[in-house]
């Protein structure tokens, strides 16, 4: 069995790879990185270090071998030849890919291969319609409605923390990734093309909405809040913020204001909500990690996007009557955080237009007049701890929003 997994960096090396190799494929990795291919092919395996603040465990990962993402007909072949295809490569490098998975789908179709499930490890939601809008672009009519037949585009919730990998974590071998041991993959269980295959890890649910949002509003919100108001405060590490009280505080009562909001949207059971947040948060104090505020909370204005991490909660809050008042502390140490890396002032003007420009709100609306109330207090020098109080006294005030 054959699959092709498309981006050989964190999440491809170190959580998605992993699981098909266990599964008994031959695991092909398509990148760019060329260091990373020969030593791929020269080796054939690579090491995984598993991280926590109580053990350290490494195991290898065999039967591997990588294409270079510029050898366009090396692509083509192997996604012709695959049993399943994985992607993680950002969402900005998808639409430069479709053209290469459009190339090996149509091969697929004249050799008469069997359907072809793509599982999408992509921070994006509805990432399943955005990849096969870019794949339908080098398509024509028939060969879309092939496609809309024989292929699944299956958005996948990666869950799995993998750091920036320093040359200390490598100990010299570049192809080691150290993460996390979370190793549970859902990924939407009605999107898949003929068979699921059963593969170790990887968890097909229905009510996929649920998941992806459940991972961007709570999971993704949490941590960049963790990132945000760590570097407000001078932390490096995510685990040294979160240890903070105050911290910890609000960003625990920021995952209960998403929790709050999903519950009644999807009709979920609480505590399952609840059993995930306490998780995550001791997750999230994992040391041996280390992993960076730096890098959890970079490029701000893609995770201050609409319908993104922080905003996605908070419109998602307005909409089930929760008001967003711990999210907000978090979205105004984000602009804050987002004004300073432009260099320019701190004021009331130019956060009512980063409210606009970046995050699409209505500067007038009540959920900007909140964010404006807790970055004014941040921009004169109030710490997040003080502003806990200012959030309590909002949470049974619905006309707030």
């Amino acid at each position: 069995m054959n699959a092709v997994m498309y981006g050989a960096g964190n999440i491809g090396r170190g959580f998605i790879g992993p699981l098909f190799a266990k599964a008994g494929y031959r695991v092909t990795f398509i990148d760019v990185a060329e260091k990373i291919i020969d030593g791929l092919n020269d080796n054939g395996f690579y090491p995984v270090r598993l991280l926590s603040n109580e053990v350290i465990e490494e195991i290898w990962i065999t039967g591997v071998n990588a294409v270079n993402g510029t050898h366009e007909q090396k692509v083509i072949d192997r996604i012709a030849e695959a049993d399943i295809l994985a992607t993680a490569v950002g969402v900005k490098v998808l639409p430069a890919i479709a053209p290469l998975i459009a190339g090996g789908l149509k091969k697929r179709f004249r050799l008469g291969a069997a359907p072809l499930n793509i599982i999408i490890c992509e921070n994006l939601i509805d990432a399943d319609k955005f990849l096969a809008e870019q794949v339908s672009k080098n398509l024509d009519a028939g060969e879309i409605k092939q496609m809309e037949e024989q292929v699944g585009f299956v958005e996948a919730s990666i869950g799995r923390m993998v750091p920036l990998q320093t040359p200390e974590m490598q100990e010299g071998n570049i192809l080691r990734i150290c993460c996390e041991k979370y190793g549970f993959l859902p990924v939407n269980k009605d999107a898949f093309v003929g068979e699921i295959p059963k593969i170790a890890g990887i968890v097909p649910f229905g009510n996929f909405d649920f998941f992806i949002q459940r991972k961007l509003f709570i999971h993704n919100m949490g941590h960049s809040l963790c990132a945000y108001l760590g570097m407000l405060l001078g932390d490096t590490y995510i685990s040294d913020t979160i240890t903070r009280a105050d911290v910890l505080f609000i960003v625990q009562n920021a995952m209960l204001e998403s929790a709050s909001a999903l519950e009644m949207k999807f009709g979920v059971k609480p505590q399952d909500l609840f059993d995930h947040m306490r998780d995550l948060l001791c997750r999230f104090n994992n040391r041996s990690l280390m992993d960076t505020c730096a890098r959890v909370g970079a490029d701000i204005e893609r995770k201050l996007g609409p319908a993104d991490r922080i905003i996605g909660a908070i419109t998602c809050c307005k909409e089930q009557g929760v008001v967003p008042a711990f999210i907000s502390i978090g979205a105004a140490a984000a602009f804050h955080r987002l004004i300073k890396e432009r260099g320019v002032e701190q004021s009331e003007e130019n956060v009512l237009a980063l409210l606009e420009k970046v995050s699409g709100m209505d500067k007038h609306s009540a959920e900007a007049r909140l964010i404006l109330a807790m970055y004014l207090k941040i921009r004169d020098g109030i710490k997040p701890g003080e502003l806990i109080y200012s959030a309590l006294s909002l949470g049974n005030k619905a006309d707030v929003i």
